[in-house]
């Protein structure tokens, strides 16, 4: 199979229509359509469907469409290594991170990295399971730092460094912050305020309800970014949920934690890379220095 008609089979993905596409690549709509057709005959499925609104995949389309972003994604970090070398360049790391990781953890980290590498250009993205897991999968990045609270995949080497625990925080003009112990009842009448796309984190925040008999809590307020999370609660309206580490922070901020009868949510921190990459000497660097975290002391870096 030619990387041409892979090429044109996701920007046809991509765009979902293929005069789009065919702007795109340049080339004319027939032979962009001659393209398509010669892939799937060659792979005997249909890859797509003409819908109102443009191509859609197919069920195979889809499948084909996940392996070849892979692909892409890693002939063009295959390329960017040779040209290091070539260059004399110690290369790139993009490394995905949790919210505590972001803020509290990979700062210090990151600065030693580069004392230790200091040709190495690196990048620091920020986000939540839900959207950096796929990332990672599809080669966009390295490495991700998060919660390990995520389903096994043959694909993906997890590596476990330390336990987390959730607390709840809230503004000192919240009802709620004069009590000095509260239960799942008295803190499911008010609104949450969440990190935007953190569906493990929403799930789990309504298992810890429906384990006390009651409906999910009324999430009124979302958004991408955890400093934002902190000033929407400082407005004294909601109630957030954030991992221990990131107390002091909060605190900061002018915000108290809200003590519960019994843990909202625990779970296990580490790093995460696929099993197919080939480690740099810049990745293999960062985990040692990883390895050496010390979440106990994290308050010390925020």
């Amino acid at each position: 199979m030619q990387s041409r008609l892979l090429r044109s089979f996701l920007v046809v993905a991509e765009k979902s229509s293929i005069t789009k596409a065919a702007e795109v690549l340049h080339i004319s709509q027939p032979a962009l359509t001659k393209s398509i057709m010669r892939l799937e005959k060659e792979l005997g499925v249909a890859l797509f469907e003409r819908v109102p609104a443009g191509m859609r995949l197919t069920k195979y389309g889809e499948v084909l469409f996940h392996h070849a972003k892979v692909m892409e994604n890693e002939y063009r970090h295959a390329i960017s290594r040779i040209q290091e070398l070539r260059d004399g360049r110690s290369g790139a790391l993009r490394i995905g991170a949790g919210p505590v990781w972001l803020v509290s953890l990979l700062p210090p980290i990151v600065a030693e990295l580069q004392k230790q590498q200091p040709g190495v250009a690196i990048s620091l993205i920020g986000g939540v399971i839900d959207t950096l897991v796929p990332e990672l999968i599809n080669g966009e990045l390295d490495l991700i730092c998060v919660s390990l609270d995520f389903p096994n995949r043959s694909e993906i080497i997890k590596q476990k460094l330390f336990d987390i625990h959730h607390v709840l925080i809230a503004d000192p003009s919240h009802p709620l912050a004069s009590e000095v112990e509260v239960d799942a009842l008295l803190i499911h009448k008010y609104p949450w305020m969440v990190l935007k796309s953190d569906y493990v984190g929403t799930e789990r925040i309504s298992s810890f309800f429906a384990a006390n008999g009651l409906e999910p809590p009324k999430i009124a307020f979302e958004t991408t970014s955890i400093h934002s999370l902190l000033q929407g609660v400082k407005s004294g309206s909601y109630i957030a949920h954030i991992p221990a580490q990131m107390l002091p922070l909060a605190h900061m901020t002018g915000l108290q934690e809200i003590k519960l009868k019994q843990p909202i949510w625990e779970t296990t921190a580490g790093y995460a890379y696929r099993a197919s990459v080939q480690l740099s000497e810049p990745m293999k660097a960062f985990m040692r220095l990883l390895q050496d975290i010390n979440p106990a002391t994290s308050s010390n870096l925020v």
